[in-house]
């Protein structure tokens, strides 16, 4: 392959799969849970986004490399590790997916009825819809590329939403350079770190993208600078998104503003913005859960379709069902704002597991064949897993606290 065409299919595929993966951990959670521990641990949360970042690279870049040079999906790499354990690994990937879509699809709702400045009332009509559009995509007869516009455009929009509030709320920036680096506790932290992490690249986000250069056939050692790229690309994003956002509701809550508990991020863009802060969050919610929807989706079922042959025979089916069933039970489950958090968490406890398995699967020749996976590389992500697992175990009594 020429470097003229390994270029043009990074732009293509690789950037694809990297907004894929940036926005399907750009949800209602990852916009609930950022708003939340900032006003918790305000400027010290900076140390939590730096540490959320490191981590972040590490394991996005083990998983998708990989992956992308095997042109294995995760689950087959964990059955080839330890034979079951694809499945019990897509079976929680699946489920943690569909609480995720639970949210989104609420989170849609809600950016929907305060764009428009809907009541109540509306919230089945709009909560319906979410549904539809996210759908909808997967009707198109090439609905990979249609999905990967679709993130691109919308996340474009997020970002430059969300800075636009962010200058309005003025936030302390040399407070944060300075807890950036010296928190005034690093143990207060680790639940915060957990869910973050677990957030961006815990459950099935840090496949998304990884499963999206597979189907697209950004495979093999031939590619493995684009799978790099676009690896370190989805985490820029997000980083980007997360760094902005807590800005935002950072100046707020320095500012002596106290955040709705029920509705924290929509909250900080009123108190930052006014009426015009609401219109905006409408856009970053609805555009945040409409792509989170699609990656939730479609990740899901690409855990399925190489274990359950009419999965992958009627793939778009199953990810309009999924899209479905997750609507459904937000139209009667209503409120998920403790649901987003809590799934994020749980995300980040999965994460040791999955990372775990995949670097295993780079041991293996009938796994990566004869390509050497950087020591580096797979000392930290040993590193990544023991640290997060320690966190998880850490953590329990403050998952539990979360339903309280």
């Amino acid at each position: 392959m020429s470097n003229g065409s390994k270029k043009s299919l990074f732009a293509t595929v690789g950037l694809g799969a990297a907004f894929l993966m940036a926005l399907s951990a750009v949800g209602p959670g990852f916009l609930t849970q950022t708003a939340v521990f900032t006003e918790q641990h305000q400027a010290n949360l900076a140390f939590a986004i730096l540490a959320v970042l490191v981590i972040d690279i590490i394991g996005q870049m083990n998983v998708w490399r990989i992956m992308g040079v095997s042109a294995m999906r995760g689950q087959d790499i964990a059955n080839k590790v330890l034979k079951g354990s694809g499945y019990v690994l897509a079976f929680l990937v699946a489920l943690g997916g569909l609480a995720f879509n639970i949210g989104n699809v609420g989170g849609s709702s809600l950016g929907l009825q305060a764009l428009f400045g809907l009541d109540e009332r509306w919230i089945l009509f709009t909560t319906g819809l979410s549904g539809v559009i996210g759908a909808g995509l997967f009707m198109f007869k090439n609905f990979l590329g249609a999905v990967d516009k679709f993130v691109k455009i919308l996340g474009a929009i997020v970002i430059i939403v969300i800075f636009y509030v962010m200058l309005q709320t003025a936030p302390p920036y040399g407070q944060v350079v300075a807890k950036t680096f010296a928190p005034d506790s690093y143990g207060a932290l680790g639940l915060p770190i957990l869910t973050l992490v677990g957030g961006t690249i815990g459950g099935y986000i840090i496949f998304s993208g990884g499963h999206r250069i597979i189907d697209a056939g950004m495979t093999g050692k031939e590619n493995i600078n684009n799978i790099d790229k676009s690896a370190v690309a989805g985490i820029g994003i997000c980083t980007v998104v997360r760094i902005l956002l807590f800005l935002a509701v950072l100046g707020v809550v320095v500012a002596g503003g106290k955040l709705d508990p029920k509705n924290p991020a929509p909250s900080a863009f009123f108190l930052g913005a006014g009426d015009i802060g609401r219109r905006f969050f409408g856009i970053v919610m609805w555009a945040a859960g409409a792509t989170s929807i699609v990656g939730a989706a479609y990740t899901s079922v690409s855990f399925l379709k190489t274990l359950f042959a009419p999965v992958k025979k009627y793939e778009k089916f199953f990810i309009i069902g999924f899209i479905t069933v997750s609507t459904l039970i937000m139209m009667v489950l209503g409120g998920a704002a403790k649901l987003v958090v809590l799934a994020g968490s749980l995300n980040g406890l999965i994460l040791p597991i999955s990372l775990g398995l995949i670097l295993c699967g780079s041991f293996r020749k009938d796994v990566v064949g004869d390509y050497k996976h950087p020591k580096i590389l797979t000392i930290l992500g040993f590193i990544v897993v023991a640290a997060m697992a320690y966190m998880g175990f850490r953590s329990l009594g403050g998952i539990v606290n979360l339903f309280k």
